[in-house]
């Protein structure tokens, strides 16, 4: 298992290397394994393709970072700031390697990291969001619309030369939502 991870590693090495060199699209399975030193066999061994890979850098790199448990307290407790603190977490991700996930975000293609990442987030806002949501029609659709919208910021900031720290995009993100909140309270009156 040690050998099979020091692979894995070592692909994903060259991986992330190449991506600051050139197109993900120009990247080739031969390109990463020449960088690497190893063979076509070891890389299709491990992953199905160049995108597999990518999507697994993220999951390793982001679990190793960020444990989902720490932002679900127990049972009946209700402290507001979990989200906001989870969030954060994951922008001090991607901005701690926003050199690569600048790239990664604009792979596009049936197995994009994009997508990828999109299908891994949808648990954590409809968690989030479950008792907000739990049995409106509509709540599937809002959960989309919000991952939607937190990718494209997550992009868009990750597009700035220089982006902000994560604890300053999200102090202000929350803010605006919850004068958005008490605007929508006020014209519901």
């Amino acid at each position: 298992m040690a050998g099979s991870n020091i692979t894995k590693n070592a692909l994903a090495q060259a991986m992330k290397e190449l991506m600051l060199e050139k197109k993900f699209e120009k990247i080739s399975v031969t390109d990463i394994c020449n960088q690497c030193g190893m063979n076509r066999k070891s890389f299709y061994y491990h992953f199905r393709d160049k995108y597999d890979l990518v999507n697994w850098i993220f999951y390793v790199g982001f679990m190793d970072h960020v444990s989902l448990g720490d932002y679900q307290g127990d049972e009946g407790e209700n402290n507001p700031d979990r989200p906001w603190k989870l969030l954060t977490a994951v922008l001090d991700y991607f901005y701690e390697d926003r050199a690569f996930y600048k790239k990664a975000l604009m792979i596009e293609g049936q197995n994009s990291f994009r997508d990828y990442f999109h299908d891994a987030v949808i648990p954590v806002f409809q968690y989030f969001l479950f008792d907000v949501l739990d049995g409106e029609d509509y709540a599937d659709m809002f959960v989309m619309m919000i991952c939607d919208a937190f990718i494209d910021a997550l992009v868009r900031w990750l597009q700035s030369d220089e982006p902000e720290r994560p604890e300053e995009l999200i102090s202000g993100i929350k803010e605006m939502s919850i004068r958005l909140a008490n605007k929508i309270v006020q014209e519901n009156k």
